[in-house]
């Protein structure tokens, strides 16, 4: 193997490794709660009205991010143009590093997607003044029918609490 193309392949190596570990970093960072027990810096210390109430009905729902970052995508074609120059040479070498970065922005986007999703709750709340409420939130603590709850709500997401 020639000096260059050990030099050429190191620095294939290099950039797949950056490309990956900017990835992770970047949607580490992005991690978003539907939680009722997560609270923003901006939400805490803020008065909360507290209602009380009985759980009528729970179901399950998907909660999705409306609004992806565009990491998944970009990492993936990073990562696919690299892996992709890797295959042939000449106008074949272009024509691969091309295909596998549509083909990897492709991929990394539908991943981005279906980690962006998190299993939910949708709760109906019978409000002791009569009302009735629909909360979705995410589905890290498990309510029946019949459950007495708190609603909290005011500056900020509405949350249903065990009472």
């Amino acid at each position: 193997m020639t000096q260059i193309t050990q030099r050429t392949s190191k620095l294939r190596f290099v950039v797949l490794g950056a490309a990956i570990a900017s990835a992770l970093f970047v949607s580490g960072c992005a991690n978003r709660s539907a939680s009722s027990s997560v609270y923003t810096y901006g939400q805490a210390q803020n008065e909360q009205i507290v209602r009380l109430g009985t759980v009528q009905s729970v179901r399950y729902v998907t909660i999705q991010n409306d609004q992806p970052s565009g990491v998944g995508g970009i990492s993936g074609a990073a990562i696919g143009g690299v892996a992709g120059s890797t295959i042939g040479g000449g106008r074949g070498n272009v024509l691969a590093t091309i295909g596998g970065a549509l083909l990897g922005g492709i991929a990394g986007n539908a991943v981005e997607n279906r980690t962006q999703k998190r299993q939910g709750l949708e709760v109906t709340v019978t409000m002791d003044n009569g009302e009735t409420r629909a909360i979705a939130q995410e589905a890290d603590i498990m309510f029946t029918a019949g459950q007495r709850v708190r609603v909290l709500s005011g500056n900020g997401p509405t949350r249903v609490t065990p009472l």
